[in-house]
């Protein structure tokens, strides 16, 4: 089986050269049959990778040591959803999940992109055939998954403890499905500059790739902070790690991105800017992959050290997005700028929109690679951490913050801002009434809290004041008239609703968490007893436990009620990896409504006393729940109907007909 996998990668690395070459060739000689190898080049490639990915986790699931990478990776005691989830816990699986993924991606455009106009089409999946080649050779040269040991191990070397989770199973994935879907809308933007041309029809063929690309991130980023909070004990979502970085910038410039695309499809507007977007969102994609893989970082995230990776990756990088820069900079001076309209309007908030995300990516990505590009040049080494991004990158979010419920509210071409403000007054009044509460509550201790508790309740009311004022509240004096009218809402409207919504409650969670919550750092004894916050919390004792591939001592904390009795209980564990000499903390988390108590144990003392941390969080878990109504929102906008339709059937043929070469 391992053969046979190892043998359909080889197969798929030269489809994949004829999937870049002959569709390409048939766009500039006109052959339409050469064209059309393109689809069943990309779906034969995703067959191919599919078998290859199956083989390898098959290796995993069945503990074949024989193989180098379940060797390293895995153990014949873990269980066995650790096991599966352990063929990309490591270089060479998550590669192999990266250009499984790539082929997916393709083979739906393939079977999906009927309507598409038959250049457009061929010339999108021979790029998409380009990047899959360049990665399967690095896979192949530099990071076979297939090698084998000989003779083969009897026992195998251990997942990373760390990546002995559920969070291993659907982080990377999500992650991945957001990366690599901007490659599609990357191919897109490529195959335009090709052919010369560009118009709203284009926007329309993009922008659902881009909502889909958009929404696995979000959940990706969502699902690895919520992953960090709760698996390394440090009680923290979000670290400005480099690798952290890495997957929001793409999301910051896919956010722009699938702004500008909706201007785009609507007024036949940023056509230049919105084709340089899909390029830099996907660059940024390759950066982080580079980051992670090429050995320049010391991180958790971080997987190969091998420095002719990273030769091999800076290659591709430099290749694809220099190579698509270079093309942009000859093509974009013969592409119609697109429509006019005024500063205030629907069009211009989404410009100012992209304005500060993209200065925003700009922040971060400065912040990331200066202390890389110092080390190369001067030796020196510095770390750019918290202070920094938040003096520079939170700044430029509040006026953006300001403005999001503005946008939904003002007309296409010329808009009224002051009826827009005049509809957000109850927004206003929730935004003054919160920092009100907030510095009430703090005591003035912090306004960055008064002004993020503002700035979410702004963006929550906003967002539900978009919903009404478009249902005809206020105007409709009949309520079935009033509920036809919010049900019959286009779905792209409860999608922009619920992602800015979304956006407020995340904010919130952070304000809450930041800004109100408490900690406690103590030793502890059995029946000791500690107070936070207005609550109780016993240390019951430690007791030994032994699971399938470690030991622990789990620590029992119960939460306690005014007459002392027991209302809940938190369970917090130390675990050691005997196979890997790796000790881990398993944090004990009690949800109580949208607050957390987060209890994590530290060392033992000859005494018998415990260190203990605890931390009281409030609305924390409104961060994630931000996360997960965002990728509801962005699904709901990918239901609409107006993405599933296409282009019209009178218009396909004139649409498919070999565009005019320009001059």
């Amino acid at each position: 089986m391992v053969e046979i996998g190892h043998f359909a990668l080889v197969l798929a690395f030269a489809l994949s050269l004829v999937q870049a070459a002959v569709p390409l060739v048939g766009t500039l000689t006109g052959d339409a049959r050469m064209m059309a190898v393109a689809a069943p080049a990309a779906i034969a490639g995703f067959a191919l990778t599919a078998l290859s990915f199956g083989a390898l986790a098959f290796a995993y699931a069945t503990s074949d040591f024989s193989v180098a990478s379940v060797w390293e990776n895995s153990h014949s005691l873990q269980p066995l959803l650790y096991k599966i989830t352990g063929t990309w816990g490591n270089h060479e699986g998550s590669m192999l999940l990266w250009v499984f993924i790539l082929s997916l991606f393709g083979a739906l455009v393939a079977l999906f992109g009927a309507n598409l106009p038959e250049r457009l089409k061929a010339d999108a999946l021979a790029v998409q055939g380009l990047i899959g080649a360049a990665f399967y050779l690095f896979i192949l040269v530099t990071s076979n998954p297939f090698a084998r040991l000989s003779p083969a191990p009897v026992e195998g070397r251990d997942l990373n403890p760390v990546l002995q989770d559920l969070g291993l199973a659907v982080h990377p994935p999500l992650l991945y499905l957001g990366y690599v879907g901007f490659s599609v809308c990357f191919s897109f933007a490529v195959a335009a500059l090709i052919e010369g041309r560009i118009d709203a029809a284009w926007a329309r063929w993009v922008r659902p790739w881009v909502l889909v690309a958009w929404v696995f991130l979000t959940g990706g980023i969502a699902m690895g902070s919520y992953w960090a909070y709760y698996e390394l004990g440090w009680g923290g979502f979000w670290f400005w790690d480099p690798v952290e970085n890495a997957s929001f910038m793409p999301w910051l410039a896919g956010t722009a991105l699938l702004h500008s695309a909706i201007v785009m499809e609507k007024r036949s507007a940023l056509k230049i800017w919105t084709l340089l977007l899909a390029i830099l969102t996907f660059s940024l994609s390759l950066l982080g992959t580079f980051l992670v893989r090429s050995g320049v970082l010391t991180s958790v995230h971080a997987f190969a050290t091998d420095p002719a990776r990273g030769v091999f990756i800076l290659a591709i990088l430099t290749f694809f997005i220099g190579g698509s820069l270079a093309l942009f900079a000859l093509r974009a001076s013969t592409l119609t700028a697109g429509g006019l309209f005024q500063p205030i309007s629907r069009e211009g908030a989404l410009v100012l929109n992209n304005l500060f995300l993209t200065t925003g990516t700009a922040t971060i990505l400065v912040g990331t690679l200066y202390p890389l590009a110092l080390e190369a040049l001067a030796g020196d080494k510095i770390s750019v951490g918290a202070p920094f991004f938040n003096l520079t990158f939170a700044p430029l979010m509040v006026p953006l913050f300001v403005l999001v419920p503005f946008g939904p509210l003002l007309a296409w071409k010329r808009g009224d801002v002051l009826a827009a403000a005049q509809r957000l007054m109850a927004a206003f009044a929730a935004a003054l009434g919160a920092m009100l509460v907030a510095a009430f509550v703090l005591d003035g201790g912090s306004a960055l809290a008064a002004l993020g508790a503002g700035l979410g309740a702004w963006l929550v009311v906003g967002a539900l004041t978009d919903l009404a004022v478009k249902s005809g509240l206020g105007t409709v004096r009949s309520a079935p008239v009033l509920l036809r009218r919010f049900v019959g809402l286009p779905r792209s409207v409860f999608g922009t609703a619920l992602a800015h919504l979304g956006l407020g409650l995340t904010i919130l969670g952070m304000v809450g968490a930041l800004g109100f919550g408490a900690e406690r750092i103590l030793s502890m004894r059995a029946g000791d007893t500690v107070e936070i916050s207005g609550r109780t919390l016993r240390f019951a004792g430690l007791y030994p436990a032994q699971g399938p591939n470690y030991t622990e001592d789990r620590g029992r904390f119960e939460l306690l009620d005014a007459a002392g009795g027991t209302v809940a209980t938190v369970a917090s564990s130390k675990r050691f990896f005997p196979v890997r000499q790796t000790a881990t903390t398993e944090a004990g988390i009690k949800t109580l409504g949208f607050s957390q108590l987060y209890v994590s144990l530290g060392d033992e003392s000859a005494d018998g006393s415990v260190v203990v941390r605890i931390w009281w969080k409030p609305l924390v878990t409104l961060i994630w729940l931000g996360g997960l109504v965002m990728m509801a929102g962005g699904t709901m906008s990918l239901l609409d109907r107006r993405l599933r339709v296409g282009a019209p059937a009178g218009r396909r043929q004139a649409a498919a007909a070999p565009a005019a070469r320009p001059s």
